[in-house]
Parts: C-alpha cells; structure tokens; sequence
C-alpha cells in the first residue's frame, strides 16, 4: 500500500506579466496577472486594462520581444525592485 503525501497548503502569489515591444517604443505594453503557486501550477490568467497603480505583485516578469500572449513568450526576464511589486 502506497502512503500519500499529506496535503500542505501552498503558498499562492500573484504574477504581473508586461508584454511589451523593444523594437517599436510607440506600441503601448500589454499587462497581465497571473494568480499560481511556488511551484509555477497557473490557476488563473487576467488581461488588465491598463498599467496598475498599486504595488501588489510579489513578482514582475517582462518579455519585450514583441509577443501578444502569454502562451507565444518562450523567456522572460524578472524585473528586481520594480515600483509595482510588493515589498517585503
């Protein structure tokens, strides 16, 4: 008989996701949240309107190569100290 491991509550955080252009400055970036867990599972992916005004993402990650989605980006890059995440 197989012993399973004992349900431990992950801690979730909340993802910011800017795509944005390198090549053409003039194309407004696009953002995103995302809602996953410590182990990258995604639960839930949201298109913001607009840039957000308040720090609550406790990471940043950007991907200028000029992709319009979430699924095409292939590499991001985390964005260390930026004004929208969250301070610890």
């Amino acid at each position: 008989m197989k012993s399973r491991k004992p349900a431990v509550p992950t801690k979730k955080r909340k993802v910011l996701i800017i795509l944005s252009n390198r090549w053409n400055l003039l194309q407004p970036p696009k953002f995103l949240e995302i809602d996953c867990d410590e182990d990258g599972t995604i639960y839930k992916e949201r298109k913001l309107p607009s840039q957000p005004r308040e720090a609550r993402y406790h990471e940043v990650w950007e991907n200028d190569e000029a992709k319009t989605d979430f699924a095409s980006c292939h590499r991001f890059k985390r964005k260390y100290g930026h004004k929208l995440q969250k301070r610890k």
